[in-house]
């Protein structure tokens, strides 16, 4: 999608401090960071939200959670614990309209989020 910010991250035509990428995936460090560790991981094939997600979307998905699980270990995050959190439309505080998963560590995260 041409006027997406994560598309455009995502071809490497805006950059970004990536962790890891592949062929159908890029994560990178948050520039607005919440948590000592906040990082982003999009899916490169434009997806608005959760909520435009298929059955045929599995395995997309079990790829994003095993990153998020191979960068957590990498970051030293793993035995601590980590948070993982997609928002959904303007309510659920999506800002960017590209499916996008944040992950944030090394600090106590509260609950009920708010």
């Amino acid at each position: 999608m041409q006027d997406c910010l994560f598309c455009k991250i995502a071809a490497g035509d805006i950059p970004s401090n990536k962790l890891y990428e592949d062929e159908t995936l890029l994560a990178f460090y948050d520039i607005d960071p919440q948590a000592p560790v906040h990082f982003l991981v999009i899916p490169k094939r434009h997806i608005t939200s959760a909520a435009a997600l298929t059955e045929e979307d599995a395995a997309l998905l079990g790829h994003v959670f095993a990153v998020i699980a191979k960068l957590c270990k990498e970051l030293g995050v793993d035995q601590s614990g980590y948070r993982v959190v997609t928002n959904v439309g303007q309510d659920g505080g999506q800002s960017v309209p590209h499916l996008h998963f944040h992950v944030l560590a090394k600090r106590s995260l509260a609950w009920p989020p708010g």
